[in-house]
């Protein structure tokens, strides 16, 4: 089953404006900043708050890198089909996780290997 062009458009608008969107958060890189006090409770806050920045800034990029990887296939025209077994993406999983490479029988088989997933992997499961 093929993706129409009206919802190829509207994966595509949609998958624009999330990078688009992630673009903007990353560019935001307060939360690094290295901040030095003289209480040693107060470093402890700062670093503990920079931390979560950083993996917030991981788990932003790594969107980011599958929402560009998506439009590509738009692009190329293989987007909708799993990249392991050529066959169609539901279109529930690409409604709920419309950067899915993967259909949701070869996503489960890469999660059990503990190959790379997608970012919220688990939601893409229950979408399914």
């Amino acid at each position: 089953m093929k993706l129409a062009l009206t919802e190829m458009d509207g994966f595509q608008e949609l998958l624009d404006r999330k990078a688009a969107e992630l673009t903007r958060i990353l560019q935001k890189r307060d939360g690094i900043a290295i901040e030095k006090s003289a209480d040693q409770m107060d470093e402890i806050q700062y670093a503990s708050e920079r931390d979560l920045a950083i993996r917030n800034v991981d788990r932003e990029s790594a969107m980011l890198r599958h929402v560009k990887a998506a439009l590509a296939r738009i692009h190329d025209g293989s987007f909708g089909t799993c990249m392991e077994c050529e066959s169609p993406i539901s279109p529930k999983r690409l409604t709920a996780l419309p950067w899915a490479p993967r259909c949701i029988k070869c996503q489960e088989d890469a999660d059990n290997n503990g190959e790379a997933s997608e970012p919220f992997g688990d939601v893409a499961v229950k979408a399914a």
